[in-house]
């Protein structure tokens, strides 16, 4: 059986929505390191809408400002605009729209006395293979770097990218499907080629001829609508919400992290391994946590111990410092 993996890049409309709300969480974390947290984004053209909940010592005065620094690291700045023209987004014509509340006190008297801000079920997933994730994700995310990194560069290039390879049954790679703006037409097939390391079937690039229009300007850009990509691809079920919108007090956030930790633990010489763990809101305990490794087939299962309250695991995994935008950057796999 075939089997197919996409990746998309930091200027993408949807993982755009996802940076600017890391982004801000770190602002916020930087103000105060138990800031709570819960913030969905959307953009549209050059409009950028935010809506949740921040409880904490912190001042929201330079929304605008961050949002625009964000698009800047991604690399969309007043240059990129001006070189793109109304093809893209433009930082100078940005605004805001603030529906930005506090936490629900419910809420918040869960998680003072270390129980989880949310409940929820998370997966881990880990296998053989480079960087324990499947190949066709490992090589579509590893193309779509270096599109990104060759646009970030480039002056015709646009950052909004997508990537997609299929593998046939024997590994060989059959299909390599690219997504990329350009002002001017560029042949790529040579870079593709270099960079998986082999030679595809196909290659198809820009399949409908012209890519010029991207952005917010082409797609509308929500928070969490890429997690498939973010995650395991098809190889393993997608549990709980974003993690890119919410504090570590947010389960979403914590344990998606601490199963993927704990999915590469328990691999051993195992082909896959995935983790499954479960909370609920006001709890630090967990109601379950367990792992399947398969092997030739073979399935294992068994309950795993451990502790999972917030104060620990927060900590341990360096979840209580500005670190969000960075792995909204990086991936959380």
């Amino acid at each position: 059986m075939q089997k197919t993996a996409e990746a998309v890049s930091l200027g993408h409309p949807d993982k755009i929505a996802d940076y600017i709300s890391s982004y801000i969480l770190d602002r916020m974390i930087e103000q105060d390191q138990h800031v709570k947290y819960a913030v969905e984004v959307m953009i549209k053209n050059n409009t950028v809408a935010l809506g949740g909940e921040i409880t904490g010592h912190v001042k929201l005065d330079n929304v605008r400002t961050y949002v625009i620094d964000a698009l800047a690291e991604i690399g969309y700045t007043r240059d990129y605009a001006t070189r793109w023209g109304n093809c893209t987004i433009n930082p100078d014509q940005i605004e805001i729209i603030n529906m930005i509340g506090v936490q629900s006190p419910d809420i918040n008297r869960g998680v003072i006395r270390d129980g989880w801000g949310d409940q929820g079920v998370f997966v881990g997933y880990a296998c053989r293979g480079t960087g324990h994730i499947n190949r066709e994700l490992y090589l579509a995310r590893k193309l779509n770097r270096a599109l990104y990194g060759l646009a970030r560069e480039s002056d015709t290039l646009g950052l909004d990218i997508k990537t997609q390879i299929t593998l046939d049954d024997d590994g060989t790679i059959d299909t390599a499907i690219v997504a990329i703006p350009m002002l001017r037409d560029t042949d790529l097939t040579d870079f593709v080629v270099r960079t998986l390391g082999a030679r595809p079937r196909h290659i198809i690039i820009n399949g409908t001829g012209r890519y010029t229009y991207h952005a917010s300007i082409a797609d509308c850009g929500i928070t969490g609508r890429k997690l498939a990509c973010d995650f395991y691809s098809t190889a393993c079920p997608v549990g709980g919400g974003s993690p890119w919108t919410k504090d570590a007090s947010k389960a979403d956030v914590t344990l998606n992290i601490f199963a993927r930790a704990l999915a590469i633990q328990n691999l051993g010489d195992n082909d896959e391994c995935f983790v499954y763990l479960s909370s609920c809101i006001g709890r630090g305990d967990l109601p379950s946590a367990v792992a399947k490794t398969i092997t030739d087939g073979v399935v294992t299962t068994r309950n795993i111990t451990v502790d999972a309250r917030p104060s620990v695991l927060i900590p341990m995994l360096g979840l209580d410092a500005p670190v969000f935008a960075n792995l909204c950057r990086d991936g959380l796999v």
